[in-house]
Order: structure tokens, then C-alpha cells, then sequence
């Protein structure tokens, strides 16, 4: 084996080189945006049977608890209040304020080259998440989230190829004031990556010092209004079947500054959402479609993502379980709901039960990542980096995903077949006369970067060179390459003008 190695030691010396050039996007063989949509958990019986279902719950169930505006919204938009206070949903209501909505929008980057298109199948991977714990992972402990965390989140998504967006994945525990956290979320996160950012806000109040911090860092209102690069991630509902009022306030106040949102309702099945993934799936998606009737009935075609997000739950111990093979069947059955309501959608895949980069988590993560994928997803939330059932983020867990990712987005992309890919001439050549294999040939050497992902940490060697370089272990090479990420300067701080002017309007707990 090495003998042959060594023989084809030109070959390989090609291959390293064609592989250190540097691709641009339509090079690479997987990308931001490619299209799913070839796996299909339900049939149409199935999703016909879902939507009859979740129109009925609208409409003979309906949503309690909507703040005094979101009735007045709603009601004047056709919606009934009954004499419980519940909001009911006419089917064809529903079905209006669906045909209002927006279908392909576009969540900006601070950077163009970053814009996500959200239509049809294209499949988009990022962080997500309210972890109030930072993953230690080499020292094998959990400890209480910082802004410095979450910034250096940002940081490093910034580099990766396959994480596409952040959404903030972890709660900065360290600033008890909620203003304070809020506005200092967003700071963190814009000063980190030119990705496409989500963030929440804790009161309605609070939206209003946000959207000023932005239109600082977009260069003004009419900038910001035309690239608006951070959502609102909006949990509007407390399933079951409950608007959550102050969130309803902040999307109000969130949708008239410009910012677009995440309707995201999260019912956990056998708790808060039926125990069957039908049930939950129906749940979720009647939730989200109160959420579109709400949105599209302050502000037709205000850029929404309906995020179905329901979760499991492991019913022998109550605890949340985001890593089980239900879990990915109910973001695998989500997604294609949203492809049947041809509206930009949004669930959770990803995420792991297990507490540390293992194993359990390698197959946890990859499972319900290349499902989501496959089913077409617009926005695969907590794809990277989530532990302990949510509770738990981690940075070499992050970087790893990538690898993670990058394969799920092999699959995702799927088999091409024409003239060149079934190779006959190829074989013709290899084979009759040639040297009996496509080593080196250029063939291979020409797509060896287009069809195949290699991963960047994940380890190849023979046991042999394995052990000849030191058994290099997978946590210590990703703590390794966060280390030479942080320890450059961040590519997406903001210039020293802008980032003064912000210090002296708002109390930065970063330092400077």
C-alpha cells in the first residue's frame, strides 16, 4: 500500500495542489442554498389530511391570550373573538392571508455575497438556540454563557463554509439587565459575522434601542430598511394553542421597524404538543398559520419564515430529547408542510442529546441534519453546536459540524446523471489500452473538487499514518483551529467610527 503510494506520488502531489487553489461558489460541491426536497415522510393523503387539520383546530380551537392589538389586528382581518376571549380562524381567512404572503424572500447579509434566497427546496444550515451553558469541551464541564461566548460564536461561524447563517445560539448570562442583554446580543453577533444574524428581544419596549443600534450599523434607516441583515426570532405562541402576549408586542414592533421574522412555534410532543408526530406536526403548523394570518394581516408580504419547530420528548423520563429519530421525522414532516404552503419555512435539526462531541452526538446530529436537508428545508436551525438537549453550546462542536454539514449537504445536492458523470468514454479509455485505473486521470483530477467534500478535521489515515502522526485526537484539533480563529482580529468588526459612536449611545460590555 505505501509502495503504490509512493509511485503515485505525482498524482497526489496534482491532487494537494488542485485542492489548495481556492474555489469559488459555483466550484464548490456543496453550497449555500442547494436544493432538497427528493425525501417525502408524508404522502399527499397525508399532507391534505394535515391541513384539513389544522384549519379545523383554527377554526373550532382557535388561540387564547393575544394582546388587546393582535385582536384588534386580527379581528379586522376576519378572525373571530368568542366568548372565552379565544381567537378563531375562518379557513378562509387562512387561506387569504396565505395567498398575501411572501413566497421567495431574501434574509440579508451585512455582506451581498451572504444573502440567503428562501424559495422553493433551497436548503440553508446555521446555529439557533437560547443555551444558557458554554460546552467545555476538553475539560469535559458546563458553565453559565458570556457575551465574549457568544461573540466568539460569531466569530468562528464566520469562517465556516457550511454554517450559512447564525441565529444566537446561547444567552449571555453574565448581563442580568435585559436591555442591557439584548442590545448587547446584538452587538456581539454583528461585530462577529457578516452572516445573516437572528435575535430575540426579552420586552417590546426594548425593540425600539435595537433598530436604533442597526440603523447605526447599516449606515441609516433607508439602509437598514433596504438590507435589513438581522431577524426577529419570534417564539409568538405558548403551545398549546396560546398567543404569547408580550412576544406578540415585540413582533408588532419588530414587523413596522422593517425586521423580518421567525414565527416560531416549539411545542414539545407529549407535553406541551401531542405525542404523535401527526399530532405535533398538525399543532405547529396551525400555530404558524395564526402566525401568518397576524402578520400578513398588519403587513402583506412582511418577509416571514414559518418555523414549525415542535421537539421530543423522551416520554420514560420527560426530559426534552432534539436528537431521536422522531425528532427528525417532525422537521422532516414540517418541511414539507411549508413546501405544500409554498411560504419560506424554518425547523430544528441538528441538535444532540449528548453532552460532549461523541459519538452520540456524531449520529444524533447527522441523522435529523441530512433529513432536514433532503426534505427540502429553507432553514435548518441548531444544525451545529447544540448539547444537552439544548442546554449546552460549544465551539469545537461548531467547527466540527461543518464537517458534519458538509456532508449532509453532499447528500442534499444527490446523484447527477448525463453524458460525463456515467463516464463511458472514461472507462473506454482506462480500460482498453490505458492503465487500468483512474488515478490521476483528467477526469478525476478536473471534478475531484466538484463532486466530492472533503472534511476538514475528520480523519482519513490509514491506523498506520494515524499512529506515525500522533493519534490526533478530534476535540484537540478542533480546540485548535478555534484557537487560531480567535486569535486573529474579527473580519466583521465594525468600523472604529460606527463602533464608538455605539459605545457612547449604549453600555457595550465587550471591550473595545
Amino acid at each position: 500500500m505505501n509502495d503504490q503510494s509512493h509511485r503515485r506520488s505525482g498524482g497526489r502531489a496534482a491532487r494537494r495542489a488542485l485542492r489548495a487553489a481556492p474555489l469559488t461558489d459555483d466550484q464548490r460541491a456543496v453550497r449555500p442554498g442547494m436544493e432538497g426536497g427528493r425525501y417525502d415522510p408524508l404522502t399527499d393523503a397525508d399532507v391534505a389530511r394535515i391541513h384539513a387539520a389544522a384549519l379545523q383546530a383554527l377554526e373550532e380551537i382557535g388561540l387564547a391570550d393575544a394582546p388587546a392589538s393582535g385582536v384588534e389586528i386580527l379581528t379586522g382581518a376576519g378572525a373571530i373573538q368568542g366568548d372565552d376571549g379565544r381567537i378563531r380562524f375562518p379557513g378562509a381567512l387562512v387561506e387569504d392571508m396565505l395567498a398575501k404572503a411572501a413566497r421567495g424572500i431574501t434574509l440579508h447579509g451585512r455582506e451581498a455575497r451572504h444573502d440567503l434566497h428562501l424559495s422553493g427546496t433551497r436548503v440553508h444550515y446555521g446555529t439557533a438556540g437560547a443555551a444558557v451553558h458554554l460546552v467545555d469541551a476538553t475539560g469535559r464541564a458546563y458553565r453559565e454563557s458570556t457575551v465574549q461566548d457568544l461573540h466568539d460564536a460569531a466569530r468562528i461561524a464566520d469562517t465556516l463554509d457550511n454554517i450559512h447563517f447564525l441565529q444566537r445560539p446561547m444567552v449571555c448570562r453574565d448581563i442580568p439587565d435585559n436591555r442591557e442583554m439584548d442590545l448587547n446580543t446584538i452587538y456581539a453577533c454583528v461585530s462577529g459575522t457578516a452572516k445573516h444574524i437572528g435575535v430575540s428581544f426579552t420586552e417590546p419596549g426594548f425593540v425600539a434601542d435595537g433598530i436604533e443600534m442597526l440603523h447605526m450599523v447599516a449606515g441609516g434607516e433607508e439602509a437598514w430598511r433596504a438590507r435589513p441583515f438581522v431577524s426577529n426570532t419570534n417564539c409568538f405562541v405558548v403551545p398549546p394553542m396560546k398567543f404569547a402576549t408580550e412576544a406578540c408586542l415585540v413582533m408588532e414592533n419588530c414587523i413596522r421597524a422593517g425586521m423580518p421574522v421567525l414565527l416560531l412555534s416549539a411545542g414539545m410532543a407529549g407535553a406541551t404538543a401531542p405525542s404523535t408526530v401527526a399530532g405535533a406536526i398538525v399543532q405547529a403548523v396551525a400555530e404558524c398559520l395564526a402566525g401568518i394570518v397576524y402578520v400578513n394581516a398588519m403587513q402583506p408580504g412582511h418577509p416571514a419564515v414559518f418555523g414549525t419547530w415542535p421537539f421530543g420528548l423522551d416520554l420514560r423520563t420527560g426530559a426534552m430529547s432534539v436528537g431521536s429519530g422522531e425528532q427528525a421525522l417532525l422537521t422532516a414532516g414540517c418541511a414539507q408542510m411549508h413546501r405544500f404552503y409554498g411560504v419560506p419555512g424554518g425547523a430544528a435539526a441538528g441538535a444532540s442529546d449528548a453532552k460532549l462531541p461523541d459519538m452520540q452526538a456524531g449520529w444524533e446530529q447527522m441523522c435529523s441534519n441530512v433529513m432536514a436537508g433532503l426534505a427540502g428545508l429553507n432553514m435548518v436551525y441548531e444544525a451545529a453546536g447544540m448539547h444537552a438537549s439544548l442546554l449546552g453550546f460549544c465551539h469545537e462542536s461548531l467547527i466540527l459540524g461543518d464537517d458534519i454539514i458538509g456532508q449532509a449537504l453532499r447528500c442534499v445536492r444527490g446523484i447527477e446523471v448525463d453524458d460525463e458523470t456515467l463516464a463511458l468514454d472514461q472507462m473506454r479509455q482506462v480500460c482498453l489500452g490505458g492503465p487500468g485505473h483512474y488515478l490521476g486521470t483528467d477526469q478525476t483530477l478536473a471534478r475531484m473538487q466538484a463532486d466530492h467534500v472533503y472534511p476538514r478535521l475528520g480523519d482519513r489515515t490509514s491506523p498506520k499514518e494515524w499512529d506515525e502522526i500522533g493519534k490526533p485526537d478530534l476535540v484537540a484539533a478542533a480546540k485548535a483551529r478555534k484557537e487560531a480563529i480567535l486569535a486573529t482580529r474579527s473580519a466583521a468588526r465594525l468600523d472604529p467610527q460606527t463602533d464608538a459612536a455605539i459605545r457612547k449611545r449604549f453600555r457595550i460590555h465587550l471591550p473595545a
